[in-house]
């Protein structure tokens, strides 16, 4: 299993928005979330949550050139967020290693470009068609069945473009992407080994801080954007978060994006050796 760590490069995050938006802030949090464990550094320089405002493909971009070519120099597996194709297209001609699109890559324009790339594409549902999330209520029992339509459709059209299916990541999408109701989220990671075996494609899972398990464990809806001063290393542990993306790799995620990727690598290990004494 590989491991994103997540580095927003934003202002609006609703996690850590404003803590890595200077350049040398977010080089020293890359450098920091590789050394916790995280395989790969996915970079979002434009927020995505229900309140995030507009940005600009221009702004996008000018945030990622700040620190991309640093990055590279570090030799760390690089992974651009953004559902602009104009930052894709930009990003493509940086030679990044992945490409996560919260729409999934709606826009054929630049399925020529894809194809002749090598970048592995992490293909995400979400039950909005474009922009940022939005509080969309979708009623739970039609969510499994929107999510498999969803990647009919795509993967055909990725494939029919010339695109190696081996490149492809299937992301069902999790929290206000996939709907208002929590349960939503939780019938998807209950039924993440139906996807594998519908697809046989690797899954990426992305539930580090969303809201719907900090509802289900009792905590605050909204929590401040900075980690309290006392907190050593990336990220304070999320015992709800990290609960989930374990059940999720026992359910046959091959990716679990995160924002502490060191509380993950640390619980992985665990596992593994308890396995091995049973």
């Amino acid at each position: 299993m590989k491991i994103l760590g997540i580095l927003n490069i934003t202002s609006d995050s609703f996690s850590d928005g404003g803590k890595y938006l200077a350049p040398e802030a977010a080089l020293a949090h890359a450098q920091a979330l590789a050394q916790e464990g995280a395989d790969i550094i996915d970079i979002g320089a434009a927020s995505s949550h229900p309140d995030a405002a507009r940005v600009e493909a221009e702004v996008e971009i000018a945030r990622l050139a700040a620190v991309l070519p640093a990055l590279k120099q570090m030799g760390l597996s690089l992974s651009i967020d953004s559902f602009s194709s104009q930052v894709q297209r930009w990003a493509l001609a940086q030679d990044v290693d992945y490409l996560n699109d919260i729409h999934g890559f709606p826009d054929t324009a630049l399925y020529p470009e894809l194809a002749s790339s090598s970048v592995k594409l992490i293909v995400m549902h979400a039950v909005q068609k474009e922009g940022v999330a939005t509080r969309t209520d979708v009623p739970c029992g039609e969510i499994f069945g929107r999510v498999t339509a969803f990647f009919d459709a795509r993967v055909k059209a990725l494939t029919n473009a010339g695109i190696a299916r081996d490149r492809l990541i299937l992301d069902p999408g999790m929290g206000q992407f996939v709907g208002t109701d929590p349960e939503n989220s939780l019938i998807l990671l209950r039924r993440l080994s139906e996807l594998r075996a519908r697809y046989d494609l690797p899954l990426l899972v992305s539930v580090s801080r969303k809201g719907f398990l900090r509802r289900i464990a009792g905590r605050p809806a909204q929590e401040p954007a900075q980690e309290p001063a006392h907190v050593s290393g990336p990220a304070r542990l999320h015992g709800e978060s990290l609960a989930a993306e374990l059940f999720a790799q026992a359910q046959g995620a091959s990716y679990i994006r995160t924002h502490a990727p060191g509380a993950l690598r640390d619980a992985l290990k665990v596992l593994k050796i308890l396995d091995k004494s049973i």
